[in-house]
């Protein structure tokens, strides 16, 4: 019998949520993801941005050069010496939604805020949440928890001008997480860079630029590069660029001070208007991804009212460096444009860039070089991947490889509905028919993908790059991200390594993770890449089952669950059933992100896991490798 549903709809349907609830319960909305803290782009970070960003942008309007951050245990405090809130605003420019001194360019030209609900959403997402503005002798400050205001007051201060701002995010919200420093850190100093002139005190460090995106890419370069490094800047705009060795581009990107590590209009400007640029000098039909092969650099630009997509801001979806609606004489409005992004950026490296190659003709040669080297390269390898990937196709081998989903990362039109989808696209890099057929059973069709490993791949690291290019495996994984041409064309935004948790599996893990290290570099640096954690124990009674992914967790659930305790070790993915890892690639999967500083070399870190079997990866293995008897030996 079906089971009858209440569809009532009358005047006790409506509700009205209050500023703060609707924003604790449409969280995503305003800040992405929440996560603990364990990935960059989780919700404290970006809570914590909004809150520096404010300051920032005093400091872009000529007020205050330095800002005071500190973080103990759980809590944050950020102290400018701009202008301060003014003192009659604060709780309105704290708790009322579209309130802001942003909405036109007058007092804030260029900023990167959110218009009138940045630290709305750190007020509402924070169980303690203090603000104090400092201005001409006076300190209006108030008080909220979870959004909710508990005091305020306008009292005498001797403070300097500016705005302190002290929060501790709700643990109910974002479920025991903590800071990690090392996010924080290059958070600051990325700040530094952009912003000539401003000191961040971080935890009593201080970090200060005195060249810009020069120190930036200088302190972050992990190889010699080819030849010393460019930089160039003008009014609202400024690169840095010279070549390496390595495969692929690291070009780091920023608007208005915001690191916007997915890219957007001002990074597929600048990637097309170097290829132009150097083609044109040269006189010769380079093809652009022989230009950028290698090449390192960053760029940074200014714009008012800068697009974002998403809330986390991490890629520029705007396509003029401004655009306002004006009235006429007639009282009409219309829309008056500055000019695209891009031609603002083709014009500035056109003339700039070849301006310098006229000025350093030393270096002409040495660009031409590489170019050289890297279109022989590509016209050797491109005929090898054609072949393998014909011959896969006629024995039908990438359909049985691929089980693919509906929507793809690349869209660029989601589905109506689906938008927040987008960025949980996966595909799982697995092993064996057994484990990618229970992923395939209870994945999400509609945004999860499963590619079939058969085996051990190649150690890309001890082969040439032609010898990888005739690897049918390795091909078809390149085809099924979508990356053969362009990275702006991966299919997926989380790129999933599914292995067992013995020996062969996380050697097939480092095996995959060698390949995308040394081809595919910026996959890991822009965030693309993770490891799932599987658990290794069931620990279950006759009334309840909990999972375990390490022995503390094994143990410590032994411990409380006491009597009648069974335990199961898991040692693959294919001995865990359907009906349980659909718990483990849900809303709540376990993933650990690989991660990749600029200032680390790839180079090293493959040779220590994938080189020679030195002794010192020996005791390194000793000393942080589980043995199999280790997880079996249980002790109730």
């Amino acid at each position: 019998m079906a089971e009858t549903v209440n569809t009532t709809y009358n005047d006790d349907s409506i509700q009205t949520l209050e500023w703060n609830e609707h924003i604790r319960r449409r969280a995503g909305m305003y800040i992405g993801r929440l996560g603990n803290g364990d990935r960059q782009g989780d919700g404290i970070y970006v809570l914590l941005k909004e809150i520096i960003d404010n300051s920032i942008d005093e400091f872009s309007m000529g007020f205050g050069k330095r800002i005071d951050i500190t973080i103990e245990d759980k809590t944050v405090t950020v102290r400018d010496y701009g202008r301060g809130i003014p003192l009659n605003k604060v709780v309105d420019a704290t708790s009322k939604l579209n309130t802001g001194g942003k909405f036109d360019d007058t007092n804030f030209k260029k900023s990167v805020g959110m218009n009138g609900v940045g630290t709305k959403a750190v007020n509402a997402m924070s169980v303690d949440f203090y603000v104090a503005s400092y201005r001409d002798g006076k300190c209006s400050y108030a008080h909220f928890s979870r959004g909710n205001l508990l005091e305020n007051a306008i009292v005498a201060s001797t403070e300097k001008n500016g705005t302190l701002i002290r929060f501790t995010p709700d643990d109910e919200m974002f479920n025991d997480y903590a800071f990690h420093m090392e996010f924080v850190e290059t958070m600051i100093k990325n700040y530094s860079y952009l912003k000539k002139g401003l000191t961040l005190n971080l935890n009593g460090v201080a970090y200060k630029s005195e060249n810009g995106l020069l120190d930036l890419v200088t302190e972050n370069m992990s190889e010699t590069p080819l030849y010393p490094l460019i930089h160039l800047e003008a009014e609202d705009i400024e690169i840095v660029l010279t070549h390496g060795n390595s495969y692929g581009e690291n070009i780091a990107t920023f608007v208005n001070g915001q690191n916007t590590r997915d890219g957007g209009t001002h990074l597929a400007a600048y990637r097309e208007a170097i290829a132009k640029t150097i083609k044109d000098f040269y006189k010769k039909d380079y093809k652009p991804e022989d230009i950028r092969q290698g090449i390192v650099g960053a760029i940074s630009i200014q714009i008012q009212e800068p697009i974002f997509e998403g809330q986390t801001k991490t890629k520029l979806g705007s396509t003029y460096m401004w655009e306002k609606q004006v009235k006429g004489a007639d009282g009409a409005s219309s829309v008056d444009r500055g000019p695209t992004i891009r031609t603002f950026v083709n014009d500035f490296v056109t003339k700039y860039l070849n301006d310098y190659l006229h000025m350093h003709m030393d270096i002409v040669p040495v660009i031409e070089e590489k170019i050289k080297a890297s279109q022989a390269e590509r016209e050797e390898i491109a005929g090898v991947q054609k072949k393998s990937r014909e011959r896969a196709k006629k024995t039908a081998v990438y359909n049985r490889k691929l089980r693919d989903c509906r929507y793809h990362f690349s869209d660029t039109r989601f589905p109506k509905g689906m938008e927040e989808q987008r960025e949980k696209t996966s595909i799982f890099i697995t092993e064996g028919d057994s484990a990618s057929g229970t992923i395939t059973k209870v994945r999400n069709a509609n945004n999860q993908a499963v590619f079939s490993l058969r085996g051990k791949p190649m150690n890309c690291f001890k082969e040439s790059r032609k010898k990888v290019a005739e690897n049918e495996e390795l091909n078809l994984l390149i085809a099924a991200l979508g990356v053969e041409e362009d990275l702006d064309n991966l299919r997926y935004n989380n790129i999933i390594v599914a292995t067992d948790a013995d020996d062969d599996g996380m050697h097939i893990r480092m095996l995959v993770l060698t390949f995308i290290m040394k081809y595919y570099p910026e996959l890991i640096r822009r965030g693309h890449v993770y490891i799932l954690q599987t658990p290794l124990f069931r620990v279950h009674t006759k009334k309840e089952r909990r999972y375990c992914y390490s022995i503390e967790e094994r143990d410590k659930a032994v411990k409380e669950l006491k009597s009648g305790v069974e335990i199961t070790r898991f040692k693959g993915l294919g001995e865990i059933s359907s009906d349980e890892f659909v718990d483990f690639i849900g809303e709540n999967m376990r993933l650990d992100t690989v991660k990749l500083s600029d200032e680390e070399s790839i180079q090293t870190i493959m040779e220590f896991y994938m080189g020679v079997n030195t002794y010192e990866r020996q005791h390194f293995i000793m000393d942080n490798l589980r043995s199999e008897k280790e997880l079996e030996d249980i002790n109730i």
